[in-house]
């Protein structure tokens, strides 16, 4: 990965510039390597980068990007992304000043991670791949996957933004599959890993180890599964399960172009939308004392990134917005603003979304649950700005007299968030995170949710 240079922070780049401007250097570094049935599958390596501009002129933003970073190109960048800015003035009145409250933001780059040869992801699926052999007998197949991203951005924002950051992730992605008892094949699907280059996400192969022994015992056990009786159920969600929901079916409802445009939560601020047991908060880059899963700092219209507290014990009190939705809505701020390639132009994203943790342990939660399910993973979900879900369940368990019990054949759970929030009796006193896929709004882009284990009345599919 060819690195961006620092000296591309120099404050003279925007010296010429009459109007508001951002500039944002970027390189989006992606590495892949896949086994299948212990043979290789995909074995990738990419750099996509470039630069681009946003100019607001009279209270319009024009747009404009290349993938060189040249000076000259850079300054027919911003060139171009001034006439869009005329040409955009002429058809629509001025939107907002685009400016952020407060002190400039400066940040130079702290961590270094290290670009690891592609020779290197490959020795560690061979090692992980025949450890499921030796150790997994009685599976009829396997993927090993590794997938690693880095996002490196230098950002400048008139007097406002002086910024350098880098966001690397890696995950090892596996998945066992085992004949079933009804002679068709079932699947379990997880992945492991964090912040960091591989060696930093993954400093030793025994965490993935156990990954691989607890996926094991969960396909055999989903191999004799039970189908789920359709209807209303006591369920209790996982916490990255709960994390998902609180994303999908509750994160992009809140998103406040979203809300212009028409969601559920258009009119709900300041009425419960949940449990007095539920809180949720979209963190920047600190959660609960410890650092986010993916940490955003300042984003890409220059602001400063701080916490977002969406729910507050049941009640509704923030909408996420960008510069042009904070102006509508006369409020403040807090970084949401993301774009994921040097060519996109910035959205309203999540950072790091989750369920707040409560007081109550995922073992007592179980012993008070008479007759329910345990839910453990999701494979797929969708939502849509009403808070309608549905997700798929890849492992779960029934819940019988107070303990767990057969595992549960692939089913769906569905129902409207806010009103299934509301049957929330008992918040895990635990926080689970993910970080390893990517949300889709026009554009992808990397993503932190979380939460506690839930337990709440839920639809289930099945027979």
């Amino acid at each position: 990965m060819t690195k961006l240079n620092a000296k591309l922070l120099m404050p003279d780049l925007l010296a010429n510039c009459e109007d508001r401007t951002e500039l944002r250097y970027q390189n989006n570094a992606v590495r892949r390597f896949s086994l299948t049935s212990g043979q290789v599958s995909s074995n990738y390596r990419s750099d996509e980068r470039g630069v681009s501009a946003r100019v607001l002129r009279n209270g319009v933003a024009g747009f404009a990007a290349s993938p060189l970073e040249d000076p000259e190109t850079v300054r027919r960048v911003l060139k171009e992304a001034e006439a869009n800015a005329r040409i955009i003035g002429q058809y629509g009145a001025a939107v907002t000043d685009l400016r952020p409250s407060g002190p400039a933001y400066k940040r130079e780059l702290r961590d270094e991670y290290e670009d690891l040869e592609q020779s290197y992801y490959g020795e560690v699926a061979r090692k992980l791949d025949a450890y499921i052999l030796k150790h997994c007998p009685k599976i009829k197949d396997r993927v090993v996957s590794i997938y690693s991203d880095k996002v490196e951005k230098i950002l400048l924002v008139s007097q406002d933004c002086r910024a350098h950051l880098r966001t690397p992730r890696s995950y090892v992605y596996i998945s066992l599959m085992a004949d079933s008892n009804k002679g068709d094949t079932v699947e379990v699907f997880q992945a492991i890993g964090g912040y960091g280059d591989l060696k930093h996400a993954l400093p030793s192969l025994e965490s993935a180890y156990a990954l691989i022994d607890r996926l094991y015992q969960q396909v055999l056990d989903k191999a004799q599964g039970v189908s789920a009786k359709a209807g209303v159920h006591t369920c209790i969600l996982g916490g990255t399960l709960a994390g998902m929901l609180a994303h999908e079916a509750v994160g992009h409802t809140v998103e406040s172009d979203l809300v212009l445009g028409g969601s559920v939560a258009a009119k709900l601020m300041d009425k419960q939308v949940a449990s007095p047991l539920i809180s949720l908060t979209d963190f920047a880059h600190t959660a609960l004392g410890q650092p986010a899963p993916l940490p955003v700092y300042v984003d890409d219209e220059g602001t400063p990134a701080e916490d977002v507290e969406i729910i507050k014990d049941g009640i509704l009190r923030s909408y996420m917005h960008n510069l042009e939705t904070a102006d509508h809505f006369g409020v403040r701020p807090q970084g949401n603003a993301r774009a994921w390639l040097y060519s996109d132009e910035p959205l309203i994203r999540m950072r790091n979304t989750a369920i707040l943790p409560g007081k109550d342990k995922l073992e007592d939660m179980i012993a008070d649950t008479e007759d329910g399910y345990y839910l453990v993973y999701t494979n797929n979900g969708q939502a849509d700005n009403t808070g309608e879900f549905m997700f798929g369940i890849s492992l779960a368990y029934e819940i019988k007299n107070g303990k767990l019990g057969s595992a549960v054949r692939d089913t769906t759970i569905s129902g409207v968030a806010f009103e299934m929030l509301k049957t929330v009796d008992r918040v895990g006193d635990r926080i689970a995170w993910e970080s390893n896929g990517f949300c889709g709004k026009k554009q992808p882009m990397a993503v932190g949710l979380g939460g506690p284990a839930l337990r709440c009345r839920l639809m289930m599919g099945g027979e």
